[in-house]
C-alpha cells in the first residue's frame, strides 16, 4: 500500500502507554510508508481539523468566544477528541474556555493558555460556539474513571440562554439527553451536521496532501 490511516484507542490501564502513542508509533516506524491518524490514544487531528474549519465558516466576529464542556455519559470515553479540540483551538486567536468539574482536567500540554472554568454557567456566559463532549478522568489514579454523572452539566436551554446566541458543536455520535438535549441538538442553533460534513472535508484534504507528497 502507499499510504495507512490508524485509528487507536485509549486502553485506560496506563496512563503512559497510552500517552506514548505506542500502536501508532510502531506503525510509523516499521511500516515503511506514510501514516496517517483517523484517531489515537491522546489525539483525534482530523476531527479537529473538521472542527476548525466549522468555526471558521460560522463565525461572526474576528476572535470568538469558544466554550468546550464536559458532559455527562454512562461510559468512560478518551481524551483524544477534547484534547485535540484544545490543542487546536490554543493555537487561534480564539477567545478559549474549558469547563467541567473538578476531577476531570485535561494534560497541561493541551490545556495550554485556555481558561479552564469550573462554574458551567460562568464558562457559557457571552460564548459565541459551545463545544460538548464528555471525557474520563486523566490526573494520577483516577485516570480513565468515570467520576461523574451529573446531569446538570447535560447542555440544555437553560445553558443555551446565557450565550451570545451560541452554536452548539458536537463531533457525533451523541447521547441525546445526557450529552445534550434534544431540544438544543435540534434547534436552529445546532450546526453539528454541517460539523459532520466538514469532517469528510478534513480527511479529503489530508489525503490530498499526502498523495501529492508521494511523487
Amino acid at each position: 500500500c502507499d499510504i495507512i490511516g490508524v485509528r487507536s484507542f485509549a486502553r485506560f490501564e496506563d496512563r503512559e502507554y497510552d500517552y506514548n502513542e505506542v500502536i501508532i508509533n510502531q506503525f510509523i516506524e516499521h511500516s515503511g510508508c506514510p501514516v496517517f491518524s483517523m484517531e489515537a490514544a491522546t489525539r483525534h487531528p482530523l476531527q479537529s481539523f473538521a472542527d476548525l474549519i466549522t468555526i471558521e465558516e460560522y463565525k461572526k466576529t474576528a476572535r470568538p468566544k469558544v466554550v468546550m464542556t464536559w458532559a455527562p455519559h454512562p461510559r468512560a470515553l478518551p481524551q483524544a477528541v477534547p484534547n485535540s479540540f484544545a490543542e487546536w483551538m490554543n493555537a487561534t486567536d480564539y477567545e478559549f474556555v474549558i469547563t467541567h468539574p473538578e476531577g476531570y482536567e485535561l494534560a497541561p500540554e493541551f490545556v495550554g493558555n485556555a481558561r479552564v472554568e469550573y462554574d458551567q454557567m460562568k464558562a457559557f456566559e457571552g460564548a459565541d460556539f459551545i463545544y460538548a463532549k464528555n471525557w474520563a478522568a486523566y490526573t494520577g489514579d483516577n485516570y480513565g474513571r468515570v467520576l461523574s454523572k451529573d446531569m446538570d452539566w447535560t447542555v440544555s436551554n437553560k445553558h443555551m440562554s446565557v450565550t451570545n446566541n451560541a452554536y452548539f458543536m458536537h463531533c457525533l455520535p451523541v447521547r441525546r439527553n445526557m450529552i445534550v438535549t434534544d431540544s438544543v441538538i435540534e434547534g436552529p442553533q445546532s450546526i453539528v451536521i454541517p460539523e459532520a460534513a466538514n469532517r469528510e472535508i478534513s480527511a479529503t484534504v489530508v489525503l490530498k496532501r499526502m498523495i501529492e507528497g508521494l511523487k
